[in-house]
């Protein structure tokens, strides 16, 4: 009787060791939340991707007339080296004004593409929607840290291009120029993570 009830306990000993591993992953390991600095550069990232597959779908054999945009956000201006030396507010104050510029430009590609039936037209209101966002989520952050915001003058665009390669050769110049600045904006929000803590 003392052996049969000596195996009972062995053998219960042995289910329940064998149990511990469920017990122990059956606890979630709590998440962290991603920082609104992290939903910034993820939504600039993705942005950046859908930038890229559209000029990898029309891209171009021949030279694009450049600077048909003059009222682009300057790029040139802005290095890597810049990046550790940026202020938040002014910073986030800026970025701001220059998506609310892209908005402004790519809504008038929309329009005029259609006009054309241009190819990428799907691709083109996704990434409006998607640039939509980015600015809500970037406004909703300098709300919190009290960054003013910018108004920009709204540039003058032609109602219309008279040819599809005018579109064309609109669309790659837009493109090309975003993706610069998608990439800088990326590289701005990581750098900017760091001192958001300072001051909220």
């Amino acid at each position: 009787m003392k052996l049969l009830l000596d195996s009972s306990s062995s053998l219960l000993l042995l289910l329940l060791l064998a149990q511990l591993p469920v017990f122990t992953s059956g606890s979630p390991v709590p998440h962290r939340r991603p920082s609104d600095m992290d939903k910034l550069s993820n939504q600039t990232k993705n942005l950046m991707k859908l930038t890229q597959e559209l000029l990898r779908e029309h891209a171009f054999d021949s030279d694009v007339e450049p600077h048909r945009f003059r009222s682009l956000p300057e790029m040139s201006n802005r290095s890597a080296n810049d990046l550790n030396n940026l202020e938040l507010k002014p910073t986030l104050s800026q970025l701001h004004a220059d998506l609310k510029l892209y908005e402004h430009h790519f809504e008038w590609l929309n329009k005029v593409s259609k006009k054309h039936h241009h190819p990428a037209l799907p691709k083109l209101v996704e990434m409006i929607r998607e640039m939509k966002f980015l600015i809500t989520l970037l406004h909703r952050q300098m709300l919190r840290v009290e960054a003013p915001r910018l108004t920009p003058a709204t540039p003058s665009l032609p109602p219309h291009l008279p040819y599809q390669f005018d579109v064309l050769q609109s669309s790659h110049e837009l493109l090309q120029h975003f993706k610069l600045f998608c990439d800088w904006a990326y590289r701005a929000f990581i750098t900017l993570k760091s001192k958001i803590s300072t001051v909220q």
